[in-house]
Protein backbone atom coordinates (compact mmCIF):
# COMPACT_ATOMS: atom_id res chain seq x y z
CA UNK A 1 0.00 0.00 0.00
CA UNK A 2 1.41 3.42 -0.96
CA UNK A 3 1.71 6.33 1.43
CA UNK A 4 -1.11 8.20 -0.32
CA UNK A 5 -3.53 5.31 0.03
CA UNK A 6 -2.58 4.79 3.67
CA UNK A 7 -3.19 8.48 4.45
CA UNK A 8 -6.56 8.46 2.69
CA UNK A 9 -7.67 5.39 4.62
CA UNK A 10 -6.55 6.94 7.90
CA UNK A 11 -8.60 10.04 7.07
CA UNK A 12 -11.65 7.90 6.26
CA UNK A 13 -11.36 6.05 9.56
CA UNK A 14 -11.12 9.34 11.48
CA UNK A 15 -14.29 10.55 9.76
CA UNK A 16 -16.02 7.28 10.62
CA UNK A 17 -15.13 7.51 14.32
CA UNK A 18 -16.19 11.17 14.41
CA UNK A 19 -19.55 10.36 12.80
CA UNK A 20 -20.09 7.51 15.26
CA UNK A 21 -19.32 9.78 18.23
CA UNK A 22 -21.72 12.45 16.95
CA UNK A 23 -24.54 9.95 16.48
CA UNK A 24 -24.02 8.50 19.96
CA UNK A 25 -24.03 11.96 21.55
CA UNK A 26 -27.11 12.97 19.57
CA UNK A 27 -29.04 9.85 20.54
CA UNK A 28 -28.25 10.22 24.25
CA UNK A 29 -29.03 13.94 24.34
CA UNK A 30 -32.24 13.62 22.33
CA UNK A 31 -33.58 10.74 24.41
CA UNK A 32 -32.83 12.60 27.65
CA UNK A 33 -34.25 16.01 26.73
CA UNK A 34 -37.34 14.69 24.94
CA UNK A 35 -38.10 12.54 27.98
CA UNK A 36 -37.81 15.54 30.27
CA UNK A 37 -40.11 17.57 28.03
CA UNK A 38 -42.77 14.87 28.00
CA UNK A 39 -42.60 14.48 31.79
CA UNK A 40 -42.89 18.25 32.22
CA UNK A 41 -46.03 18.40 30.08
CA UNK A 42 -47.64 15.41 31.78
CA UNK A 43 -46.77 16.34 35.35
CA UNK A 44 -47.58 20.05 35.22
CA UNK A 45 -50.70 20.81 37.27
CA UNK A 46 -52.96 23.41 35.72
CA UNK A 47 -55.28 25.32 38.03
CA UNK A 48 -58.80 24.95 36.66
CA UNK A 49 -59.93 28.07 38.56
CA UNK A 50 -57.17 30.28 37.14
CA UNK A 51 -57.58 32.23 33.93
CA UNK A 52 -54.33 31.54 32.06
CA UNK A 53 -53.35 33.85 29.21
CA UNK A 54 -54.13 31.98 25.98
CA UNK A 55 -50.77 32.93 24.49
CA UNK A 56 -48.92 31.33 27.40
CA UNK A 57 -50.67 27.99 27.03
CA UNK A 58 -50.27 28.02 23.25
CA UNK A 59 -46.56 28.85 23.54
CA UNK A 60 -45.99 26.13 26.14
CA UNK A 61 -47.83 23.51 24.10
CA UNK A 62 -46.13 24.49 20.83
CA UNK A 63 -42.65 24.64 22.38
CA UNK A 64 -43.05 21.21 23.98
CA UNK A 65 -44.37 19.66 20.79
CA UNK A 66 -41.62 21.11 18.59
CA UNK A 67 -38.99 20.17 21.18
CA UNK A 68 -40.09 16.54 21.28
CA UNK A 69 -40.43 16.39 17.47
CA UNK A 70 -36.94 17.81 16.89
CA UNK A 71 -35.29 15.43 19.33
CA UNK A 72 -37.22 12.42 18.08
CA UNK A 73 -36.17 13.26 14.52
CA UNK A 74 -32.51 13.40 15.61
CA UNK A 75 -32.99 10.18 17.54
CA UNK A 76 -34.51 8.48 14.50
CA UNK A 77 -31.53 9.45 12.32
CA UNK A 78 -29.08 8.22 14.94
CA UNK A 79 -30.95 4.95 15.42
CA UNK A 80 -31.06 4.25 11.68
CA UNK A 81 -27.44 5.11 10.79
CA UNK A 82 -25.51 4.19 13.94
CA UNK A 83 -25.88 0.37 13.70
CA UNK A 84 -24.41 0.37 10.19
CA UNK A 85 -21.42 2.42 11.31
CA UNK A 86 -20.94 0.29 14.43
CA UNK A 87 -20.92 -2.88 12.32
CA UNK A 88 -18.12 -1.53 10.14
CA UNK A 89 -16.07 0.00 12.97
CA UNK A 90 -15.95 -3.36 14.78
CA UNK A 91 -14.38 -5.09 11.78
CA UNK A 92 -10.58 -5.03 12.00
CA UNK A 93 -9.98 -4.53 8.34
CA UNK A 94 -8.64 -1.33 6.81
CA UNK A 95 -10.64 -1.74 3.61
CA UNK A 96 -13.95 -2.20 5.45
CA UNK A 97 -14.26 1.57 5.93
CA UNK A 98 -15.56 1.77 2.36
CA UNK A 99 -18.63 -0.20 3.42
CA UNK A 100 -19.68 2.41 5.98
CA UNK A 101 -22.45 4.87 4.99
CA UNK A 102 -20.94 7.78 6.95
CA UNK A 103 -19.70 9.53 3.80
CA UNK A 104 -22.99 9.28 1.93
CA UNK A 105 -25.04 10.10 5.04
CA UNK A 106 -22.79 12.96 6.12
CA UNK A 107 -25.53 15.59 5.78
CA UNK A 108 -27.99 13.51 7.76
CA UNK A 109 -25.44 13.03 10.54
CA UNK A 110 -24.73 16.77 10.71
CA UNK A 111 -28.48 17.48 10.69
CA UNK A 112 -29.05 15.14 13.63
CA UNK A 113 -26.11 16.72 15.47
CA UNK A 114 -27.47 20.25 14.89
CA UNK A 115 -31.03 19.33 15.87
CA UNK A 116 -29.93 17.60 19.05
CA UNK A 117 -27.24 19.95 20.35
CA UNK A 118 -28.21 23.40 19.02
CA UNK A 119 -31.89 23.68 18.13
CA UNK A 120 -33.04 21.14 20.69
CA UNK A 121 -31.05 22.75 23.52
CA UNK A 122 -32.39 26.22 22.72
CA UNK A 123 -35.93 24.87 22.70
CA UNK A 124 -35.29 23.18 26.05
CA UNK A 125 -34.17 26.51 27.56
CA UNK A 126 -37.37 28.11 26.28
CA UNK A 127 -39.32 25.16 27.67
CA UNK A 128 -37.90 25.79 31.17
CA UNK A 129 -38.97 29.45 31.04
CA UNK A 130 -42.48 28.65 29.82
CA UNK A 131 -42.84 25.90 32.40
CA UNK A 132 -41.98 28.37 35.17
CA UNK A 133 -44.66 30.76 33.91
CA UNK A 134 -47.29 28.02 33.71
CA UNK A 135 -46.36 26.68 37.14
CA UNK A 136 -46.10 29.94 39.08
CA UNK A 137 -48.56 32.20 37.28
CA UNK A 138 -51.64 31.00 39.24
CA UNK A 139 -50.09 32.01 42.57
CA UNK A 140 -51.84 35.15 43.85
CA UNK A 141 -51.58 37.29 46.91
CA UNK A 142 -54.22 36.64 49.53
CA UNK A 143 -55.99 39.21 51.65
CA UNK A 144 -56.70 38.86 55.35
CA UNK A 145 -60.00 37.02 54.82
CA UNK A 146 -58.33 34.41 52.63
CA UNK A 147 -59.61 35.71 49.28
CA UNK A 148 -57.23 36.48 46.48
CA UNK A 149 -56.21 40.08 45.98
CA UNK A 150 -56.58 42.02 42.77
CA UNK A 151 -54.03 42.01 39.98
CA UNK A 152 -52.91 45.59 40.63
CA UNK A 153 -49.41 44.52 41.70
CA UNK A 154 -46.98 41.77 40.73
CA UNK A 155 -47.80 38.57 42.54
CA UNK A 156 -45.33 36.12 44.04
CA UNK A 157 -45.85 33.68 41.15
CA UNK A 158 -45.26 36.35 38.53
CA UNK A 159 -42.15 37.49 40.39
CA UNK A 160 -40.80 33.93 40.40
CA UNK A 161 -41.50 33.54 36.67
CA UNK A 162 -39.88 36.89 35.87
CA UNK A 163 -36.84 35.89 37.92
CA UNK A 164 -36.44 32.61 36.04
CA UNK A 165 -36.81 34.43 32.73
CA UNK A 166 -34.24 37.05 33.75
CA UNK A 167 -31.78 34.30 34.67
CA UNK A 168 -32.39 32.19 31.58
CA UNK A 169 -32.15 34.93 28.94
CA UNK A 170 -28.42 35.68 29.57
CA UNK A 171 -27.67 31.97 29.59
CA UNK A 172 -29.46 31.62 26.27
CA UNK A 173 -27.42 34.46 24.77
CA UNK A 174 -24.21 32.94 26.13
CA UNK A 175 -25.20 29.59 24.63
CA UNK A 176 -25.78 31.16 21.20
CA UNK A 177 -22.46 33.05 21.31
CA UNK A 178 -20.63 29.89 22.38
CA UNK A 179 -22.30 27.82 19.66
CA UNK A 180 -21.32 30.33 16.96
CA UNK A 181 -17.76 30.62 18.32
CA UNK A 182 -17.41 26.84 18.59
CA UNK A 183 -18.70 26.32 15.06
CA UNK A 184 -16.31 28.91 13.61
CA UNK A 185 -13.37 27.45 15.54
CA UNK A 186 -14.28 23.96 14.37
CA UNK A 187 -14.56 25.06 10.74
CA UNK A 188 -11.20 26.84 10.99
CA UNK A 189 -9.60 23.75 12.52
CA UNK A 190 -11.02 21.49 9.81
CA UNK A 191 -9.85 23.86 7.08
CA UNK A 192 -6.31 24.08 8.49
CA UNK A 193 -6.22 20.31 8.95
CA UNK A 194 -7.34 19.69 5.38
CA UNK A 195 -4.70 22.06 4.02
CA UNK A 196 -2.08 20.27 6.10
CA UNK A 197 -3.21 16.87 4.86
CA UNK A 198 -3.22 18.10 1.25
CA UNK A 199 0.32 19.39 1.68
CA UNK A 200 1.37 16.06 3.18
CA UNK A 201 -0.24 14.18 0.31
CA UNK A 202 1.48 16.45 -2.19
CA UNK A 203 4.81 15.85 -0.47
CA UNK A 204 4.24 12.09 -0.46
CA UNK A 205 3.35 12.21 -4.15
CA UNK A 206 6.48 14.20 -4.91
CA UNK A 207 8.68 11.72 -3.03
CA UNK A 208 6.97 8.78 -4.76
CA UNK A 209 7.50 10.41 -8.14
CA UNK A 210 11.16 11.03 -7.37
CA UNK A 211 11.62 7.39 -6.37
CA UNK A 212 9.92 6.21 -9.57
CA UNK A 213 12.08 8.45 -11.76
CA UNK A 214 15.16 7.42 -9.85
CA UNK A 215 14.41 3.80 -10.67
CA UNK A 216 13.98 4.68 -14.35
CA UNK A 217 17.30 6.52 -14.56
CA UNK A 218 19.39 3.70 -13.00
CA UNK A 219 21.57 1.86 -15.57
CA UNK A 220 20.57 -1.73 -16.34
CA UNK A 221 22.45 -4.48 -14.51
CA UNK A 222 25.74 -5.48 -16.21
CA UNK A 223 25.87 -2.44 -18.46
CA UNK A 224 29.18 -1.28 -16.93
CA UNK A 225 30.79 -4.54 -18.02
CA UNK A 226 30.03 -3.91 -21.68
Amino acid sequence: MSLNEHSMQALSWRKLYLSRAKLKASSRTSALLSGFAMVAMVEVQLDADHDYPPGLLIAFSACTTVLVAVHLFALMISTCILPNIEAVSNVHNLNSVKESPHERMHRHIELAWAFSTVIGTLLFLAEVVLLCWVKFHPLKKKTGDGSRASNSTITAGEAAAITSTTIMVPFGLIFIVFAVHFYRSLVTHKTDRQFQELNELAEFARLQDQLDHRGDTLPPPGSHFA
